[in-house]
């Protein structure tokens, strides 16, 4: 049934939605819809303060820790190498890069240390001091949307599941293309709400207020100027990559963002994905075994580093 939002839909300005959920996956009120018109997804009304979740509370809620622990270190450094495979193609000589949400530094250390001009920006004040003095990272702390970086100066910037924590993802992406040089490349990387590997009950939590499919993103970032080169689908469909450019686009070129028939497919998904049909298949069972198995190796792994540094040196050892 139709209903209206609180705040106009970020993409297309709708205030038509349907509800999609009422809960979250903690089992707290939370009120997820979608717009009727183009299929972006959000939290209505947002469940907290975004500006002072992420910069106090995030990493309290969801690693119980100001400075990430040695397995996290593990686990964040082998993921770095998934996401340097994905991009190596643009990083044929050094470049100067930029990583939006640096968390704990994984990934922009790795990048460090392959010879790039790396510099990152990050909300939360625990893991931003963590990661700057543990790897000597050239950082700035706080939003993206904030940043004090001059325009048309990277050649390539990354934003590895951070789009979906943002206030204003249009805003976000428009404040990107400023930063890229002319030939420059941004790579951006969200859940796909498209996804069903994860159990029904997981499907929405407090911590994303935005969820999109590859045509959201994909009409977002036309919306704020950019055209896609290419895409991917991580081996389990849970996260979409889209690699953009800069176009000359106007970003209000276009008078009407709705993508037809996308609300339609995505409710459709999500409401197809029942426990009964999740739990009948093996893909649930062998993530937990494969997460079992991650568990048993790093807790074996982590053992004999004195910090995390030398943890990531010898992970990143060979590249």
């Amino acid at each position: 049934m139709s209903e209206t939002s609180s705040t106009p839909c970020n993409l297309c300005g709708s205030h038509n939605v349907t509800v999609l959920s009422n809960r979250s996956r903690s089992g707290t009120e939370l009120r997820t819809v979608i717009c009727e018109h183009c299929g972006l997804v959000w939290s209505d009304p947002f469940p907290h303060d975004p500006r002072q979740f992420y910069e106090e509370d995030y990493r309290l809620v969801y690693k119980n820790t100001y400075a990430p622990k040695a397995k996290h270190v593990l686990r964040a450094g082998r993921v770095a190498l998934t996401r340097h495979e994905k991009i190596k193609h643009l990083l044929h000589k050094p470049q100067t890069m930029l990583d939006v949400g640096t968390g704990g530094g994984e990934f922009a250390y790795l990048l460090k240390s392959l010879g790039h001009d790396l510099h990152g920006i990050e909300p939360n004040k625990g893991y931003g001091q963590y990661s700057a003095a543990q790897y000597n990272l050239n950082l700035q702390f706080g939003f993206i949307q904030d940043a004090q970086f001059d325009e048309n100066s990277f050649d390539v910037i990354t934003i590895w599941h951070v789009l979906e924590h943002t206030e204003d993802p249009f805003l976000v992406l428009n404040k990107l293309r400023s930063l890229l040089k002319t030939d420059g490349v941004l790579v951006v990387e969200v859940p796909n709400i498209e996804a069903i590997c994860q159990s029904p009950i997981s499907t929405f939590h407090e911590a994303h207020l935005y969820n999109f499919n590859l045509a959201t993103l994909r009409r977002m970032g036309e919306k704020a100027g950019l055209v896609e080169e290419r895409h991917l689908f991580s081996e389990d469909g849970g996260n979409v990559t889209l690699f953009f450019k800069k176009t000359d686009a106007s970003s209000q070129a276009a008078d009407n963002w709705a993508i037809a028939g996308n609300a339609e497919r995505i409710s459709s998904i999500v409401r197809g994905h029942t426990n009964l049909r999740h739990y009948m298949r093996a893909a649930p069972y062998l993530r937990f075994l494969k997460r079992m198995s991650r568990s048993l190796f790093e807790n074996r792994t982590v053992k004999g580093f004195d910090n995390n540094k030398s943890l990531l040196d010898q992970l990143y050892r060979g590249l």
